[in-house]
């Protein structure tokens, strides 16, 4: 019999024993959303074993200018990314560890790469030692980890490509697309969650899962019964059309939003999230709200505030390789969806109103006030329903059966 037959017949805690994770995030895990992919498996993880997720290590290029339109500035990163290293070692109520390497911005300076990979050598060695984490499987998520991932003594080695680094704002290209390259070609498994990029890159891989992103369906599903109501969106009149996430110039096409609030005069636009784009424009207007970044766990008492949720991507490199798990969570809200077009909405067209110029999408939101319905918004939720990161979780460890985890288990 096959091993995911076996797998699927028995439940996995009754096979897997032990396995140690070690996670080269990539985010950080006090001040980043929690909702993100390394970060979601990480926790299923633990109840098999010592798992400690590493902070994610800078890659982007030091830079003075001043953060505009809400960004952080050059010195705020600084004094944030300091006091996540001064936390040190902590256990979450995840139930996993997490700590904050000390590492240098230097990855574009070649004569200095190998001092950063000394410096990350050996912590990793130190906190492994004490958490007597001796062969794990190490997991990167974060390409500027490479070289330290690839030294390790370990059982297994998997690497996410989650996003086209590359592409990432003020990083260097060529060394991130270098660490990629490698990781692909040395990792046990590499692990996709776009289709397209799997399909594009996986002769790269020595083997390639695709990995849809799950979601934290009850969470988001059970908000509306709460009565509980943020105090900062309260006094907001209805209908909001809502966004949560990241405000990002490199991801949200800010221009387009700009001529969407302008059709759209009598509506508020709320923004739940940090901000790192220029938004100025968007703050003259009466109507746009940013309420600012929120704790994960609140999110979906905030999303079930917004008549229509949106999505108006960027139309770039590296929106063409994403999967954003809000498209999921915003289902699991039953809310209706509107987004500019993106490969992994192939699955989902059929729930998700798709328009790329701000009049279209305009055109749409409107649309989908007018049709939304608790029969609709059912039809959104039973879509995701069943693709929970414990589903998640369980694909991956199949994979890890297959490829020679836990025969001596």
């Amino acid at each position: 019999m096959e091993l995911k037959a076996c797998v699927s017949e028995v439940d996995l805690e009754d096979i897997v024993k032990k396995i140690d994770m070690v996670c080269f995030g990539g985010e950080d895990w006090w001040y980043h959303n929690r909702g993100h992919v390394d970060m979601q498996l990480m926790r299923r993880f633990a109840k098999y074993g010592t798992t400690l997720y590493v902070n994610s290590i800078v890659m982007q290029k030091p830079t003075l200018r001043k953060g505009i339109g809400g960004g952080k500035t050059f010195t705020q990163k600084l004094v944030r990314k300091t006091k996540s290293i001064l936390r040190g070692l902590r256990k979450t109520d995840a139930g996993f560890w997490v700590y904050s390497a000390l590492t240098l911005p230097v990855h574009h300076i070649a004569c200095l790469r190998p001092v950063n990979n000394f410096l990350l050598r050996l912590q990793m060695s130190i906190v492994c030692s004490w958490l007597k984490i001796r062969e794990p499987v190490v997991w990167v998520a974060c390409p500027a980890a490479c070289e330290v991932a690839l030294g390790m003594k370990k059982l297994m080695l998997i690497y996410q490509r989650s996003d086209r680094f590359e592409e990432y704002p003020n990083v260097d290209r060529d060394i991130v697309t270098r660490y990629d390259r490698k990781l692909k070609k040395a990792a046990d498994l590499t692990v996709f969650v776009n289709m397209t990029l799997c399909a594009k890159e996986k002769t790269q891989c020595r083997k390639a899962l695709y990995l849809d992103h799950g979601v934290d369906f009850e969470m988001f599903a059970n908000a509306e019964k709460f009565e509980n109501i943020p105090e900062d969106i309260q006094h907001i009149n209805r209908p909001i059309v809502g966004f949560f996430g990241g405000i990002d110039s490199h991801t949200l096409d800010i221009t387009f939003l700009e001529s969407l609030t302008r059709i759209l005069p009598n509506m508020n636009f709320v923004f739940v999230g940090a901000v790192s784009a220029d938004v100025t424009e968007l703050r003259r207007n009466t109507k746009v709200h940013f309420l600012g970044p929120k704790p994960y766990e609140q999110i979906p008492h905030y999303g079930k505030c917004f008549d229509v949720c949106i999505m108006p991507w960027r139309q770039n490199r590296w929106i063409q390789a994403c999967n954003p798990v809000k498209l999921k969570e915003y289902m699991a809200l039953g809310k209706p969806v509107i987004s500019t077009p993106f490969a992994e909405l192939h699955n989902y067209r059929d729930v998700v109103y798709v328009a790329q110029t701000p009049k279209d999408f305009a055109s749409a939101i409107k649309k989908a006030l007018n049709e939304d319905n608790p029969k609709k918004a059912q039809e959104r939720r039973n879509k995701v329903r069943h693709v929970s990161w414990d589903n998640k979780a369980e694909v991956v460890l199949e994979e890890l059966f297959e490829n020679g985890i836990g025969k001596n288990r």
